[in-house]
């Protein structure tokens, strides 16, 4: 009994951490860093990602992301989408995640929106060069 209340007593303590990426590729993706570029176009400095080597190892391979479809006005189709490792209330939208956390979707066929956690395939393709875009890709994705 003593054991029981012990256990209570110290998970009472515990803080889960619900800005950490599910388990899958996300916590790979996350192995980035930034630095501050001067952008000729914007005229401001904007920060540029860094891909680490475990980053860049994954550029044109398949990757398994888990995570949900992010509803936005600029991606309009089921085959063209936003897709993160955090529901929308947590999301990189919402300013309550990194822009890691995050990946532009090109669907094969067309993906139904849903608030649950899905899982999907595709070739990722890094950007550290276009301000407009993700700095992640997913091309020729499918839900698994």
């Amino acid at each position: 009994m003593k054991s029981i209340i012990a256990f209570l007593i110290l998970s009472s303590y515990l803080v889960i951490d619900d800005q950490s990426p599910p388990p899958s590729t996300w916590s790979k993706l996350v192995k980035v860093s930034y630095k501050k570029s001067f952008d000729e176009i914007l005229g401001i400095p904007v920060d540029k990602p860094i891909f680490s080597k475990d980053v860049k190892n994954l550029e044109g391979k398949k990757i398994i992301l888990k995570g949900y479809i992010i509803p936005t006005d600029g991606y309009k189709s089921h085959k063209e989408f936003i897709f993160s490792a955090f529901p929308y209330s947590s999301c990189f939208f919402c300013g309550k995640a990194g822009p890691e956390t995050v990946v532009e979707v090109e669907a094969i066929e067309a993906i139904q929106y849903t608030s649950e956690p899905i899982e999907i395939e595709g070739i990722l393709k890094l950007n550290s060069e276009d301000i407009n875009r993700l700095m992640y890709q997913l091309s020729h994705t499918r839900k698994i």
